[in-house]
């Protein structure tokens, strides 16, 4: 069974999107191996920046060996469902090496960690709580699982 790992900055607090994310991490653990890190959020007394830069001195610190990291950024590669299950299919094929997903705190990622990224993908044009990026990115992984295993779940 193919892995994927997750990088989070900070504990879910409301309980929807606990209960929504805990949902999806079920359905997509029968298709992959999870694996899970937390990074505590930077202090609330630093200044955005430096609270960013202490967050991605801990996101980079859970980085291991053959993980390719992915980042959610609003800069990054805008793609369908499809395109998305596709470059999930290259990455957890590939040998010796785990994808990566990661999200930041409420104030996005280090400069740091977006030049460690490999790949950048937007999950919507809009800006998205931190909260529900995380479980828009568990669905639509779910979704890419279901494409691969030609699931009725995804409906062209």
């Amino acid at each position: 069974m193919s892995k994927i790992g997750f990088i989070w900055v900070g504990k879910l607090k409301e309980k929807h999107s606990v209960d929504g994310c805990a949902h999806y991490w079920k359905k997509l653990s029968r298709f992959f191996k999870l694996e899970e890190s937390m990074v505590k959020d930077g202090p609330s007394k630093l200044p955005n920046a430096e609270r960013n830069k202490k967050e991605g001195e801990g996101i980079l610190s859970k980085v291991k060996k053959g993980d390719v990291i992915i980042i959610m950024d609003e800069y990054g590669d805008r793609m369908t469902s499809r395109e998305f299950a596709k470059r999930l299919q290259k990455w957890t094929d590939a040998p010796n090496q785990r994808p990566v997903f990661v999200i930041g705190g409420p104030f996005g990622l280090s400069d740091e960690v977006k030049a460690a990224a490999r790949h950048k993908i937007r999950l919507s044009d809009m800006t998205l709580p931190h909260e529900l990026a995380r479980l828009l990115l568990l669905e639509q992984l779910y979704r890419a699982g279901t494409i691969h295993k030609n699931m009725p779940y995804h409906h062209d």
